[in-house]
């Protein structure tokens, strides 16, 4: 513990800064895009919709059922061989890296963002549909102005706590060869040999982060909880 030196991490901040950049990009991308794409996933199984609903089951069984560095190498090795051969050429289509991280935690945090949805749709009270229905309103805008915003907000405490979990899981990058904030740290510690004061760093970055959003998800729960009682 005598050898500890801390002023390696101060020097090497920018880098590591670049790498929490990246990070949390990387989970802001994937919170959008599977919030979006898990909402229309859950929409489709809600109304029941012929064959492409039982195409949406097995993808977010299979989603949920693998390892998500399975998905990243999958996605990284496969997928480029693919649309080479669809494309005629035969040659793998170069995606990138960075392309392989984004596309494939957005299309893999869809399948989690789709459950929390469907469950919320199907605690919605009945007198809802009841209520728009008896105010003519159409089924498009009875999903978006009513039922919608309604599941968003009494899920927000669960889908919160599956986006802690995204951030998480961006470490996974690293077999990518990607720069995150633990792939930043793995490099200099390597470089420099500083091996305990970067990952103990790291391991302080992820805690505050997680416990600051996990403080977030247990006040919304109260909230809800209180307005739950109040009605």
């Amino acid at each position: 513990m005598n050898n500890l030196d801390f002023s390696v991490v101060l020097q090497a901040w920018p880098y590591l800064w670049s790498g929490l950049v990246f990070s949390l990009a990387l989970t802001a991308f994937a919170f959008v895009v599977g919030l979006v794409l898990g909402t229309c996933l859950a929409l489709i199984q809600h109304f029941e919709v012929p064959v492409l609903g039982r195409l949406v089951r097995f993808y977010v069984a299979l989603m949920r059922s693998i390892p998500l560095i399975l998905v990243l190498f999958w996605f990284f090795f496969l997928v480029p061989i693919v649309l080479g051969h669809l494309g005629g050429s035969g040659r793998p289509v170069p995606i990138g890296a960075t392309w392989t991280a984004f596309i494939t935690f957005g299309l893999f945090e869809a399948a989690y963002y789709s459950e929390i949805i469907r469950v919320g749709l199907r605690a919605v009270n009945r007198g809802q549909f009841e209520a728009c229905q008896a105010l003519a309103l159409s089924t498009f805008d009875t999903y978006r102005s009513v039922i919608l915003p309604q599941v968003l907000r009494v899920a927000s405490p669960i889908i919160l706590s599956q986006t802690i979990i995204l951030f998480q899981d961006t470490s996974l990058v690293y077999v990518l060869s990607l720069t995150d904030l633990l792939g930043a740290a793995s490099k200099l510690a390597q470089l420099n040999g500083r091996l305990v004061e970067m990952y103990l760093l790291i391991a302080v970055v992820y805690l505050a982060i997680s416990s600051a959003a996990s403080q977030c998800v247990a006040s919304l729960r109260k909230r809800y909880a209180i307005a739950g009682m109040r009605r």
